[in-house]
C-alpha cells in the first residue's frame, strides 16, 4: 500500500510538472521544454507509459513551434507509439497535431493536412473544442498559403466560435490574426485592422507574450499594406524583440522575411539583403520552407534592382525549383480530393453517426453488463445456498469418522463420495460461469511439479484400482521441477482430464505424461499428455467435446453422468494459459489428450523456500472469534476447534462481532460473508480500521460464494480464504501458517 502510495505522488509530481510546462508556454517556452522533459524522466523512473505519451507529445508541440522539427518529429512519433499501444485516441490527436504542425512548416503540406485531419475526426467525436479550434485555424493556414482564401476563412471563422464555446482567448486571437491576414490580401484593410487590433486585445488579457508577438508581428503587416513604413518598422521590431526573447526561431525567420520585404519596399536594397539573408539562413537551418520560398523571391527581386543579374537569376531559380516542391501534383491532388469543405461537412455528419452507434453500443453493453451482474448474483447466492449445507455434511463426516463401527463407515463412505459428487458438479457449473465471464485469472506461485503430479494421481488411484485400471505416471523433467504456476488451475485440468480417462475406460490403463520440450533461460516448455485405452472418440464427435454440457453420449445412458462441463473448463483454463488443448482419438482403442505450456523457472533459494512444507504450530489456547449465521456450521467448527484445544467465541452478525473485538482480544477471527444487515467485507474492513483489541488480529473468510475472486481479500483486509465445504486438515494449516 506504502508504494502504491508513493507511485501515485510520483505521478501527481509529473502531472503537475506537465501542467506547468503547459501553462508557462505562453510567455517562457525554454522553461516549458526544461518542465516537459522533467516530466519525461520521471514518468520512465516510474514506468508510467500513460505519462511518458503525454510527456513526448508536449515536447514535440514546444520543439515544433521553437523550430526544432527533427525533435519535434522523433518527440509526436514516440508519443503516437505508446498512446496507439494505450489505444488513446485523444493522446494520439494531440501528437498528431504537433507532427502535422512539422509537415505543413515544412515541404511536406500534403502530410500535414492528411495528419490535421486525422485528428480533427477524433476531435470532433469527443466534443473537444478546444482542439477543434486549434487544429481548424492550422488547416485554414495550408489553404492560405495555397492561396484558397475562401476555404482559409471558412475554417477560421470556424476556429473563432469553437474558441468561444471553451471561452479562450489565446485560441480566439490567433484566429483574429490570421482572419485578418486574409484581409489585408483581400485589400480590406480597415476590416483587417479591427479583427488585429481584437487580437491584440485579446493577447494583452491573457498575458501570452509568445502569442503577442504573432499578433505585433500581424499589425506591423496591416501598417505595410497601408503604406505606414515606420509603423510597419516599428511593430516588426517588438515582435522581433519578444521573438529573440523567448528564442522562438520560427517567428524569427517570418519577421525577418517582413523585414526584408519592407526594406525593399522602401528602398533601402542593402538592409532588405542583410534582413533577407539573415531570414534566409534561419529558415534553411529549420527547414521552413514557406519562408526560404519567400526569401529566395526576394533576394532574387532586390539583386535585379541592384542590377546583378546572375545573381538575380540563381535566386529566382531556387525560388522556383522549392515552389514546385512543395506546390507538387500530390498536394494539390490530396487537398482537391478531400474538397476540405465539403469534406468538413461530411466529417460532421460522420461524427454524428459514430456518436449514434456509440450511443447504441453502449445502451447494449449496458444490458449486456446488467445480464451478467444479475447472472453473477444469482451464481453467488446459489453457490452460498448449496454449499452452506455441504459443508454440514462434509464436516460432520469428518468428525464421525473416528466414532463409527466397520459398518457405519461404509455407509459414511458412500455418503462421502455422494456429497463430494454434488461438490463437484456445483463447482463445475461456478468454474465454467468465472471462465465464460472472463472473471478468472491467472495466480501463480513456485510449484513442485512432480509433487503436485503425484498429488493428483494419488487422488484418482483408488478409483481407477476399483474398475481394476492402472494409473501410471511418467515424469521427465528431472531436477527442473519448479516452476511458477497457478497450482489450482493445473490441478484443475489434470483432474478433469484424467477423471474423465477413468469415466470413459473399462479395461487397460491410464497415462499422465509430464515431459520437457524446450529449455530456456528464464522458462522452459513442458508437454502434458492424458492417454487412456477406452471407447475412444469418432471423428464426428471430435469437434463437439469441448462445447459447453457436450456429452457424447445420449443424457439417457446415465452411466457415464456428470455436467458435461468439464473438458469445456479444460479447454477455457489452457486458453487463460495462451495455449490450446488437442486431442487424439481411434474408436475402440481409447484417446490422448495433451497440451503445452510456458512455464517460467523458479531461479532463486528463498522462493524455492516458499514451497517447503511448513510445520503446522501448536493451536492449543488460541482464542477463536468466529461469526457465522448458520448455527450448525457454527456448532461444527466450536466441535473442530475444540479438537485442537482451542477457545472458540460465536456471534451470528457483524453488529454483534464489532461490540465483541472491542471486549476480547482474540488470535483469530472466522468470518462469514454473507451475514445478515452487514456483510462479512464490511465488517472486516470496521474490524481492521476502527478502534478495538483486534487491529491486527488475522481475518480468515470461510465462504460459501466461489464467485468472489482473490483480489476480494486483499482489498477488504483478509489475511486470506477458504470456500465451503473446506477440507479440516486445509483449515488446520491456513491457521497455523498464518500464525507464523
Amino acid at each position: 500500500m506504502l508504494n502504491l502510495i508513493k507511485g501515485s505522488k510520483k505521478e501527481s509530481k509529473i502531472l503537475l510538472l506537465l501542467e506547468k510546462a503547459h501553462t508557462l508556454r505562453i510567455n517562457n517556452l525554454s522553461q516549458s521544454i526544461i518542465l516537459a522533459q522533467d516530466a519525461l524522466n520521471n514518468s520512465i523512473l516510474v514506468n508510467n507509459k500513460s505519462l511518458q505519451a503525454k510527456s513526448y507529445s508536449q515536447l514535440a508541440l514546444y520543439n515544433m513551434v521553437i523550430g526544432e522539427m527533427e525533435k519535434a518529429t522523433f518527440f509526436s512519433n514516440e508519443a503516437i507509439r505508446i498512446f496507439t499501444d494505450l489505444n488513446d485516441k485523444k493522446g494520439i490527436a494531440d501528437a498528431k497535431y504537433s507532427l502535422a504542425g512539422v509537415y505543413y512548416k515544412t515541404n511536406l503540406y500534403h502530410l500535414g493536412f492528411i495528419t490535421f485531419i486525422d485528428a480533427l475526426k477524433i476531435y470532433k467525436r469527443n466534443d473537444d473544442y478546444y482542439n477543434q479550434s486549434r487544429t481548424e485555424k492550422s488547416l485554414g493556414t495550408i489553404y492560405d498559403y495555397i492561396g484558397d482564401y475562401i476555404s482559409a476563412l471558412r475554417l477560421y471563422n470556424s476556429a473563432v466560435k469553437n474558441a468561444k464555446k471553451v471561452c479562450d482567448f489565446n485560441l480566439e486571437s490567433n484566429a483574429y490574426n490570421a482572419i485578418s491576414g486574409i484581409l489585408v490580401k483581400k485589400g480590406k484593410l480597415k476590416f483587417a485592422m479591427a479583427f488585429i487590433n481584437k487580437s491584440i486585445q485579446l493577447k494583452e488579457k491573457t498575458n501570452d507574450v509568445r502569442g503577442m508577438a504573432y499578433a505585433l508581428y500581424g499589425k506591423g503587416k496591416v501598417y505595410f499594406w497601408l503604406n505606414e513604413y515606420e509603423n510597419a518598422e516599428s511593430f516588426y521590431f517588438k515582435a522581433l524583440s519578444i521573438h529573440n526573447e523567448m528564442g522562438e526561431k520560427t517567428g524569427l525567420a517570418m519577421t525577418y522575411t517582413k523585414l526584408g520585404e519592407l526594406y525593399y519596399k522602401m528602398g533601402k536594397l542593402a538592409l532588405a539583403l542583410e534582413n533577407a539573408f539573415v531570414g534566409l539562413k534561419i529558415a534553411n537551418e529549420l527547414n521552413l520552407v514557406m519562408c526560404s520560398i519567400k526569401l529566395n523571391k526576394l533576394v532574387s527581386l532586390i539583386y535585379k534592382s541592384k542590377k546583378e543579374y546572375s545573381l538575380s537569376l540563381e535566386f529566382l531559380e531556387r525560388y522556383q525549383k522549392e515552389k514546385d516542391l512543395v506546390m507538387n501534383a500530390q498536394t494539390f491532388k490530396v487537398i482537391e480530393n478531400y474538397g476540405m469543405m465539403s469534406r468538413i461537412e461530411v466529417l460532421k455528419n460522420e461524427v454524428k453517426l459514430q456518436k449514434e452507434k456509440e450511443e447504441i453500443l453502449e445502451q447494449k453493453n449496458n444490458i449486456e453488463i446488467q445480464e451478467v451482474k444479475m447472472r453473477q448474483e444469482f451464481l453467488s447466492i446459489m453457490s452460498h445456498e448449496i454449499r452452506t449445507p455441504l459443508n454440514a455434511i462434509t464436516s460432520i463426516i469428518t468428525l464421525l469418522k473416528d466414532e463409527m463401527s466397520e459398518e457405519g463407515e461404509v455407509l459414511l463412505q458412500s455418503l462421502q463420495f455422494a456429497s463430494s459428487n454434488l461438490i463437484k458438479i456445483v463447482n463445475d457449473v461456478l468454474d465454467f460461469t468465472k471462465l465464460d465471464s472472463q472473471r478468472s485469472k491467472l495466480e501463480k506461485t513456485p510449484v513442485n511439479l512432480f509433487d503436485l503430479a503425484q498429488k493428483v494421481v494419488g487422488v484418482y488411484e483408488k478409483q481407477a484400482q476399483d474398475k481394476g485400471l492402472q494409473l501410471i505416471l511418467h515424469f521427465d523433467i528431472k531436477e527442473r521441477g519448479l516452476y511458477y504456476l497457478d497450482e489450482t488451475k493445473i490441478v484443475q485440468i489434470l483432474n478433469n482430464l484424467i477423471s474423465n480417462a477413468i469415466k470413459f475406460t473399462n479395461e487397460g490403463a491410464i497415462e499422465l505424461s509430464i515431459k520437457l520440450l524446450k529449455i530456456k533461460k528464464k522458462h522452459d516448455k513442458i508437454i502434458f499428455e492424458v492417454k487412456d485405452t477406452g471407447e475412444g472418440i469418432s471423428k464426428n464427435n471430435l469437434k463437439d467435446i469441448f462445447e459447453s454440457f457436450s456429452q457424447v453420449k445420449s443424457v439417457l445412458n446415465r452411466n457415464n453422468s456428470g455436467t458435461g462441463l468439464g473438458l469445456a473448463i479444460v479447454k477455457k483454463i489452457i486458453e487463460l494459459h495462451g495455449s490450446k488443448i488437442k486431442v487424439k482419438s481411434t474408436l475402440g482403442k481409447g484417446s490422448t489428450f495433451y497440451f503445452k505450456l510456458k512455464a517460467d523457472t523458479v531461479a532463486f533459494a528463498d522462493e524455492v523456500s516458499e514451497m517447503s512444507p511448513k510445520n503446522l504450530i501448536n493451536l492449543k489456547g488460541k482464542k477463536v472469534l468466529i461469526v457465522e449465521d448458520t448455527l450448525i456450521n457454527a456448532a461444527l467448527l466450536i466441535k473442530i476447534l475444540s479438537k485442537w484445544e482451542m477457545e472458540s467465541d460465536h456471534v451470528e452478525n457483524g453488529l454483534k462481532a464489532l461490540k465483541k473485538v472491542k471486549k476480547k482480544k482474540f488470535d483469530f477471527i472466522l468470518m462469514d460473508i454473507h451475514l445478515p444487515e452487514m456483510n462479512g467485507f464490511e465488517v472486516t474492513r470496521l474490524i481492521k480500521t476502527t478502534i478495538n483489541l483486534n487491529n491486527n488480529t488475522p481475518i480468515l473468510a470461510l465462504t460459501a460464494d466461489t464467485m468472489l475472486t482473490a483480489q476480494n481479500y486483499e482489498v477488504n483486509y483478509f489475511n486470506g480464504f477458504l470456500w465451503k465445504p473446506f477440507e479440516i486438515d486445509r483449515l488446520r494449516e491456513t491457521l497455523g501458517n498464518i500464525s507464523l
